[in-house]
């Protein structure tokens, strides 16, 4: 188990678009060195997704993860574990809906956030096959939300209003309650 160190808004390898990850290294022990840190990484912070440039490795890469049920961001839906390589995004329907967002790389704030809710995702997956795969709710948010970090943006930068970026104390006290 390879717990990697996750760093935080600031540092300027956060703000800097990842390289595609080459997809003649996708087998490699690299390669699955990186996801297995990744994914431990993940399980370790309680997160549900995480870019590999979170961890200060500046690949476009990244995992999501989603248990049924209770979490820190409401009941979700299950994603299985799955791990994104030089993903494109296409949005299938522009129609947003906002979600109060919180990042590993931004510990103890959450932001509201609008994002499309139907998206199309092409990529590699571990194995280095092509897949397409369509999100909607929820997951679409996580998606794009995990995928930002690949070319060097967080969420605070969708923030349309500043009143909704609160402390995760605050956001319990005052705002938790609203979205119920």
């Amino acid at each position: 188990m390879t717990i990697r160190t996750i760093i935080r808004m600031g540092h300027p390898s956060l703000r800097t678009p990842a390289t595609p990850f080459p997809e003649k290294d996708i087998n490699t022990p690299r390669f699955r060195d990186l996801i297995r840190d990744m994914r431990d990484t993940l399980h370790d912070a309680g997160g549900i997704g995480l870019a590999a440039p979170q961890i200060n490795d500046m690949v476009q890469v990244a995992i999501i993860e989603i248990d049924e049920g209770p979490s820190r961001y409401g009941d979700l839906g299950a994603v299985e574990f799955s791990v994104f390589v030089n993903p494109r995004v296409t949005v299938l329907n522009p129609e947003t809906k906002g979600y109060w967002e919180g990042c590993l790389s931004v510990p103890g704030l959450r932001g509201f956030v609008n994002r499309p809710q139907s998206i199309q995702v092409d990529y590699l997956d571990a194995d280095g096959c092509a897949q397409q795969r369509c999100f909607n709710g929820f997951a679409a948010t996580v998606v794009q939300h995990e995928f930002d970090h690949l070319i060097g943006k967080l969420y605070i930068d969708h923030i349309a209003d500043p009143a909704l970026l609160s402390f995760e104390a605050e956001f319990e006290q005052f705002h938790l309650s609203a979205e119920d």
